[in-house]
């Protein structure tokens, strides 16, 4: 690729509707996390699939875990290759257009994911959920051409929060018609899936109808194996160019591990820890998707005024907080109800530290995904996109396997403390990031390979 000293175009803010089309796509995946991971099936999974066999769900929250991080490891493994061979091809589209099928068609087929069906339950899980995850790294990718720099954070964030109000659709609809994730209620709550998958397929066309696919394929020349090898090789040779992208990928690697295990886990706990019933969990649903929408909401246009980093880094400290809130919540409301002769239940505080989770949950997806934006060049948006993928879900891997390993011998509600400690591990390394100095990298590489076409 020759270099020329033709000035860089400025990146023009796409139109309101394509925005809006892109960010349809987070509305309509939300089904999929918050339905099948968080909320539903993930419950219905450890406690009527697998079931209490003596041991306090311990192994069944075990196999859950490893199912996820078989499917996050996948994503290790060929998120940067597929982003190469995007970026090369320009060919973001399709490879989203692939993931997507491929995830409503196997989210739909968790119909047949009976008591038992152990088996067939974890293989479901892992191609669903690996596939969903390919599709959040090729949809980000598309970020960097939506906007200008300044423009980034509320243009994420607008995802973000859109995204969980399509949640709150999608869950709030399920969680009213068809009931708990018993057994006495399986023959309704077993239509979970196919009702997840139709709604990412219908609400997610405008994607595919609004947004447009930007850049010139390349001529092939080599299989594409090669080409994505080649390319990623050459990136990782110059990612002493992209210091501060590499140390902030380190930070969210931690910061992730603890997302993603509140995101697996946090309905599990509420059920197994907190004991709440059908009502509360409805109740903390909802206080849940309204909170992380605000937070992304607001966040996004506080992030464009204070710094992506430093908004960033205020989340992880919410956070901290929310952790140890769940953590204390129990021995809390004793404390309470000793002190002022009340006489709460644990599920009613559990609300309130609801509120907080949902804040550090919206925002700080949002900042993280906005500061990779910002430190990638247009020309290897997906590229950098899979690397940052590559990162979540190397989290996923590492939080959730050591979920499962810690709460296997401690039990759920002590490991969740493992969550604060790497927000904390995660805070002191994004101390070392310089988000302007990483802002003029990514120009730098730009201008350097800018060319007409």
């Amino acid at each position: 690729m020759r270099s020329t000293d033709s000035p860089l175009p400025a990146r023009s803010r796409a139109s309101r509707k394509e925005i809006l089309g892109w960010a349809m796509f987070d509305f309509a995946n939300q089904a999929y996390t918050l339905l099948i991971i968080t909320v539903v099936f993930g419950e219905l999974f450890t406690t009527v699939i697998v079931g209490d066999r003596g041991d306090g769900y311990r192994l069944a929250n075990f196999l859950w875990s490893l199912a996820l991080a078989v499917s996050y490891l996948l994503v290790v493994v060929t998120g940067p290759l597929c982003g190469a061979v995007m970026d090369y091809q320009a060919s973001k589209k399709r490879f989203l257009f692939a993931s997507y099928l491929a995830t409503v068609a196997t989210t739909a087929m968790l119909y047949f994911v009976a008591p038992g069906y152990v088996v067939l339950g974890l293989l479901l899980i892992v191609v669903s959920n690996y596939a969903y995850s390919m599709g959040e790294s090729f949809i980000a990718a598309f970020l960097p051409d939506l906007g200008p720099p300044e423009d980034l954070g509320k243009i994420s964030g607008f995802g973000w929060a859109l995204g969980y109000v399509g949640g709150l659709f999608a869950a709030g609809f399920t969680l009213v018609v068809l009931g708990e994730a018993t057994t006495e209620n399986f023959e309704r709550i077993r239509w979970v899936g196919p009702f997840a998958a139709a709604f990412f397929l219908v609400t997610a066309i405008p994607t595919f109808l609004w947004v447009k696919e930007r850049g010139t394929p390349q001529p092939p020349g080599k299989p594409y194996r090669e080409i994505a090898l080649e390319r990623v090789s050459t990136t990782l040779h110059e990612l002493k160019r992209f210091r501060d992208l590499g140390i902030f990928l380190v930070s969210l690697l931690f910061s992730m591990a603890g997302v993603y295990i509140i995101i697996a886990f946090a309905f599990i706990y509420g059920a197994q820890v907190i004991g709440w019933d059908e009502s509360i969990r409805n109740l903390m649903f909802i206080i849940v998707q309204v909170t992380a929408a605000a937070g992304a909401l607001g966040f996004g246009f506080i992030q464009d005024r204070i710094g992506t980093k430093v908004t960033y880094l205020f989340t992880l400290v919410l956070w901290v907080a929310a952790i140890l809130a769940i953590w204390a919540t129990p021995e809390v409301t004793a404390m309470l109800n000793a002190r002022f002769g009340l006489d709460w239940e644990a599920q009613h505080l559990f609300l309130v530290v609801g509120c907080l989770a949902g804040l550090s949950l919206g925002s700080s997806q949002s900042a993280s995904r906005a500061l990779v934006g910002l430190f990638s060049p247009t020309r290897k948006a997906a590229e950098f996109f899979g690397f940052w993928g590559l990162a979540n879900k190397l989290a996923g891997v590492f939080g959730i396997v050591a979920l499962g390993l810690l709460q296997s011998v401690v039990g759920l509600k002590a490991s969740i403390l493992l969550c604060a400690a790497l927000f904390i591990v995660a805070i002191g390394i994004c101390l070392f990031v310089d988000q302007a100095r990483g802002q003029r990298a990514a120009a730098a590489w730009e201008a350097r390979n800018h060319r007409d076409v």
